[in-house]
């Protein structure tokens, strides 16, 4: 074949309707998909799924377990005692060092809804769901630190580097748009702590890998970074399909190779994203009501951003609370979490109410909580003033709502200053497995070959917490 064509043999050969390159990937079949198959096509899980799509709503740095969705009546008693030298052996030795004295919760719970969930006054919007809400008060992690916690939490090993949760679910169910990503990880400013490794798709081919976009700006601004003024759409259309046919042409004398598949697939999807993008993230589409349930504040913007994103077809969703860590409370902690709450309260209570009143909540699975959790005492700081707590892994709350989960309910138990789990211990494998069967997926099952071995979301751990899930 002649490495010249002529014009009209590059027109005939390019469209706008052809940008999307068909992938060269040979997957294996874990997941159901065929080699010749494009590695985003819709996937059917191995039996029906309860949702369609996860909103992760990361409160990063840890929330305090106690101030916010555990009652600990016997904490706020001893307020201000030693804690018992029979729990203080059971820290790590660098906590056990920083343990101050027993502090119990300065915010005062309510019970709300038919089932008198207790939550703290810092979510009064959010307890308005109380009957929609699946608490779990019994997580226990591994290690006491945010990078560990952080990489247990999305990607299911607390060191090795794995697929993220986001990536497994594009590996496993396909992508639902032509678009828009599968996976989208909203953080305004900067990144988490582990940064980019949150939403790695590690030895999966780099299609998988969430997308990042610092929602700090507004809507209008990241709409601004999604499209060029100073080339005309045809120019525009005319530059990509010429490389869209090079590409074509580079990929063909290169079967197999994942990274140059993985950038063709990006640029591709970063040009069509130049229409659903810019569609996706104009808030002013959204009536005056709607943009004023949820607030005009950065967590108010993500979390409209996210219910847009889902009824766009865009899988798993994750908003973080803020770059590097704002809830790691060691200090000032009671002025601290009354901002972080209020920050996020009335947004999270907003995303709730509109994805029920469009009928989206029973198809969503909408997660909250954060990599760890805090401890009963006061961590020792110089000035008493500006107390907070340390991290704690050993029984923290994260509470999950819709998604075929039942609502209304607590599950598993921490003793009564909050130090250990006494009751239902779940683990991330527990919880990841949990996740992966609303979605359709046995987690044991869903594997992906790499370096001789078939690994999975859960390693060789997790069950599925039945008792939590509708019938």
């Amino acid at each position: 074949m002649s490495p010249f064509v002529s014009r009209r043999q590059l027109l005939q050969s390019t469209s706008l309707g052809s940008i999307a390159l068909a992938s060269l990937l040979h997957e294996p079949a874990a997941a159901g998909r065929a080699p010749e198959e494009s590695p985003l096509s819709e996937q059917t899980p191995h039996f029906p799924p309860r949702v369609k799509r996860v909103i992760h709503l990361f409160m990063n740095g840890g929330p305090s377990q106690m101030d916010t969705f555990d009652r600990k009546p016997e904490l706020n008693r001893l307020d201000g005692k030693p804690l018992p030298d029979s729990v203080k052996k059971q820290l790590q030795p660098v906590q056990r060092k920083r343990a101050g004295n027993l502090f119990g919760s300065p915010f005062k719970f309510k019970r709300y809804g038919e089932c008198g969930l207790e939550v703290s006054e810092l979510f009064s919007n959010v307890a308005r769901h109380a009957d929609d809400l699946c608490v779990i008060r019994s997580m226990q992690g591994e290690i006491a630190n945010h990078t560990p916690g952080l990489l247990l939490t999305n990607c299911g090993h607390a060191t090795l580097p794995r697929p993220s949760l986001g990536s497994w679910l594009l590996y496993g169910l396909g992508n639902e748009s032509d678009e828009l990503p599968g996976f989208v990880v909203l953080c305004p400013r900067g990144l988490p702590t582990a940064q980019s490794r949150n939403w790695t798709s590690a030895f999966m081919p780099g299609v998988y890998q969430g997308t990042h976009i610092d929602t700090e700006t507004t809507g209008k601004q990241i709409v601004a970074n999604l499209t060029r003024d100073d080339i005309r759409p045809g120019s525009q259309r005319a530059q990509v399909a010429l490389t869209q046919f090079l590409n074509q042409r580079h990929a063909a004398q290169r079967s197999g190779d994942e990274r140059l598949e993985s950038r063709i697939h990006t640029m591709e999807l970063a040009f069509r994203m130049q229409r659903a993008g810019t569609d996706a993230f104009d808030l002013s589409q959204e009536p005056a009501h709607i943009r004023e349930l949820y607030g005009e504040t950065t967590q108010g913007r993500n979390m409209l951003y996210a219910r847009r994103l889902a009824e766009r077809g865009v899988r798993y969703i994750q908003c973080y609370h803020g770059g590097g860590q704002p809830w790691d409370n060691h200090g000032s902690i009671v002025r601290n979490i009354t901002r972080l709450a209020k920050e996020s309260d009335r947004p999270i209570a907003a995303l709730l109410t509109d994805l029920k009143q469009r009928g989206m909540l029973d198809e969503t699975l909408v997660i909250w909580g954060g990599e760890m959790g805090r401890t009963p005492t006061v961590q020792q700081v110089k000035d008493p003033t500006k107390v907070g707590r340390d991290h704690h892994i050993d029984g923290y709350t994260v509470w999950m709502a819709g998604g075929g989960v039942r609502g209304g309910m607590t599950y598993g138990a921490t003793d009564e200053l909050a130090m250990a789990v006494t009751e239902n211990k779940v683990t991330m494998p527990d919880f990841h497995a949990t996740l992966l069967h609303q979605l359709g997926f046995d987690h044991k099952r869903l594997t992906y070959r790499y370096s001789g071995r078939d690994f999975r979301l859960t390693d060789v751990h997790g069950r599925v917490i039945d008792t939590i899930l509708k019938s």
